[in-house]
C-alpha cells in the first residue's frame, strides 16, 4: 500500500487532501458527512477581526464551468470564533488550518497573534487574495505590499507554519510567490478564485449582487495547473517550500495532475457543494495511482511531470496521398 503521508513545513498530514477555506463552514459541520480522519487537513473559513454579514444575495451562482461566488468573507469575527467555534475543533482527527483575512496590517497582526496562541490550530493560512471585499485585493496585488504585510505578520506566527494564499488575478503570480517566500511564508497556496462576472440576458441584470465574483471549479483547473508548475519550479522548489494546489479538483486525476505539476498537497472546495464525500474518493484514487506508478510514497511524484513523447504511429494513421 502506498504511503500518502506528506509534510508541509513540518506539519504532518496523513494524506495530501485538504478541505479549502470557505467551503466547510467552521469544520465541525463536515463531521456529519464523513470521518475527518480520512483527510489530511481541514481549513476554517477566513476569519476577520470584526464579524461580517457578507454580501447580499445573490452571492453564489452556478456556471457551466463551475461556480461564481461573492460571499464577502461572511464570518462571526475573531472573538466569537475563539469562544464558540474554535473549541469544537479540539480533538479533530486531522490537522486544522486556520485562515485569516484583514483590511489592514494591524488587523492581520491581531489575527495572527490570536491564531498563533490557539493550540487547536496547526497552521495559519494568510488569505491576501479574496477578490470580493470592498477593498479589493490590496495586499495580494503587489509584491511590495505583500512584503510589507509579511514583515509585520510573520513574527507573530512563531509556533506553527504560515501559508500564504496567492491570488491568480495578478500579472505575475511567480513574482508574488517570490515576495511571499522572501517575507517568510513557509508554504504557498496556489490559487484563489478568478475574477468573473455573469449577466442574465433576459433581464439584463447582473446575476451577483456585487456584479463581480470569483470563479471556481473545473473551468479554472488547467490554468491553475500551469500556475502551480511555474511557482513550483521558479520559487517553491529552489526555496524548499511546499505548494498547496487549489482550483477545480473534482476527482483523483485532477489532484494527481496538480501533484505532477509540483503540489505537495491539494485542496478541494467547489466539489464539496456537489458531493461532500468527493474528497474520500480522491484519497482512494491517489493511493491506487501512486501504487500504479510504482512509487512507495506519493511525495516521489511531486513535480514529476515530463515532456510528452510523440507516439511512433503517424505513418499508420496518415491518409495515403496518391500521385
Amino acid at each position: 500500500m502506498a504511503d500518502l503521508s506528506v509534510s508541509l513545513a513540518g506539519l504532518a498530514l496523513a494524506n495530501p487532501v485538504i478541505l479549502a477555506a470557505g467551503t466547510c463552514g467552521y469544520v465541525r459541520e463536515m463531521a456529519d458527512a464523513f470521518d475527518l480522519a480520512r483527510l489530511g487537513a481541514v481549513t476554517s473559513k477566513s476569519i476577520t477581526v470584526e464579524s461580517r454579514e457578507g454580501n447580499a444575495p445573490w452571492r453564489i451562482i452556478e456556471s457551466p464551468a463551475g461556480m461564481l461566488n461573492a460571499i464577502g468573507l461572511a464570518n462571526v469575527g475573531l472573538q466569537r470564533f475563539l469562544a464558540e467555534k474554535l473549541p469544537t475543533a479540539r480533538g479533530l482527527p486531522c490537522a486544522f488550518i486556520g485562515s485569516i483575512a484583514g483590511h489592514s496590517i494591524d488587523e492581520y497582526v491581531t489575527l495572527a497573534n490570536a491564531f498563533d496562541r490557539a493550540a487547536e490550530i496547526a497552521a495559519v493560512e494568510l488569505n491576501v487574495s479574496c477578490p470580493n471585499t470592498s477593498d479589493g485585493l490590496q495586499f495580494g496585488e503587489h509584491p511590495r505590499a505583500l512584503t510589507e504585510l509579511l514583515a509585520q505578520v510573520k513574527p507573530c506566527v512563531r509556533t506553527k507554519p504560515m501559508f500564504v494564499k496567492l491570488s491568480p488575478n495578478v500579472g505575475d503570480i511567480v513574482a508574488m510567490a517570490h515576495a511571499a517566500v522572501a517575507g517568510g511564508a513557509q508554504g504557498l497556496i496556489v490559487a484563489n478564485t478568478f475574477g468573473a462576472m455573469a449577466i442574465d440576458v433576459e433581464t439584463r441584470a447582473f446575476r451577483l449582487s456585487r456584479q463581480r465574483g470569483g470563479l471556481s471549479g473545473p473551468g479554472i483547473h488547467p490554468i491553475v495547473v500551469r500556475m502551480v508548475h511555474d511557482v513550483y519550479h521558479s520559487v517553491a522548489k529552489p526555496a524548499r517550500v511546499p505548494v498547496i494546489a487549489l482550483g477545480g479538483v473534482c476527482n483523483w486525476r485532477d489532484a494527481a495532475e496538480f501533484i505532477l505539476a509540483g503540489a505537495s498537497a491539494v485542496a478541494m472546495g467547489t466539489a464539496l457543494f456537489i458531493d461532500p464525500r468527493a474528497p474520500l474518493r480522491v484519497v482512494t484514487g491517489l493511493e491506487k495511482w501512486c501504487a500504479q506508478q510504482g512509487c512507495a510514497r506519493i511525495d516521489e511524484l511531486v513535480g514529476a511531470a515530463r515532456a510528452a513523447e510523440l507516439p511512433n504511429v503517424l505513418p499508420n494513421v496518415l491518409p495515403t496521398v496518391r500521385a
